[in-house]
């Protein structure tokens, strides 16, 4: 009797040390990436038991085919009560591959901003990743790049554990002019706060907080996606 025990409880430890050895390193693989309209491909994460976009969305036509218009004027831009995007400083070429673009609300909630099975989060989703990253004190940091290559130093806190990759894209004032870049991004949510304003979440260089609150609907503010 002895014997049987012992030799089942060595079974039971070595199944355990071995699921420990295999499973610790066995991480989910990245879910496939997604593709706009316009054929850019994005790459995605899972976080928690969401997956989102892993770069920030720049396209400049709706799910539709519709053309998203590039406003560069700033008088034109703090008018429109319609879909509007535009690139930090307007400056496409330098700023469109690496930081995408920059929304207005109305562009968020004509609801085909993202691609097919995909959506811009709303308030509740973005507090869910927040729960996901433990707490809103240093879970911001979970979210950002690494380092200082693109993120003002100290950028505080920066570990992107979840591979989220959020940058420093700055953003566009409903008045029409830009700021923040380097040290400042923000990411619409598509949950309106009243009829002048929206919610989103914000991280900042200087602290690892993932902030929400709300601004008004003519601010031009990144775009993540998440899956449906």
């Amino acid at each position: 009797m002895k014997g049987n025990i012992s030799s089942s409880m060595l079974l039971l430890a070595a199944g355990v040390l071995f699921n420990l050895a295999t499973g610790c390193d066995n991480k989910d693989e990245s879910p496939d990436p997604v593709t706009d309209f316009e054929g850019t491909s994005y790459k995605t994460e899972r976080i928690g038991d969401q997956v989102w976009m892993a770069e920030n969305l720049k396209t400049s036509t709706l799910s539709d085919g519709t053309e998203i218009p590039d406003v560069t004027d700033a008088i034109d831009w703090n008018e429109l009560t319609t879909p509007g995007h535009c690139w930090y400083n307007n400056d496409g070429a330098a700023n469109k591959e690496i930081y995408g673009a920059l929304y207005n609300y109305y562009a968020v909630s004509s609801g085909k901003l993202c691609p097919s099975g995909w959506h811009v989060p709303s308030r509740d989703e973005w507090q869910k990743l927040r729960e996901a990253l433990g707490d809103t004190i240093t879970g911001g940091g979970k979210l950002k790049e690494e380092g200082t290559e693109h993120w003002k130093t100290p950028n505080t806190g920066a570990v992107n554990s979840t591979g989220f990759t959020a940058l420093p894209a700055g953003i566009r004032y409903f008045e029409g002019t830009y700021n923040s870049f380097t040290f400042f991004t923000s990411f619409w949510s598509s949950t309106e706060s009243d009829i002048n304003k929206a919610w989103y979440l914000s991280l900042y260089y200087s602290d690892a907080v993932a902030a929400m609150n709300k601004t008004s609907k003519k601010d031009g503010f990144s775009v993540r996606c998440i899956k449906d």
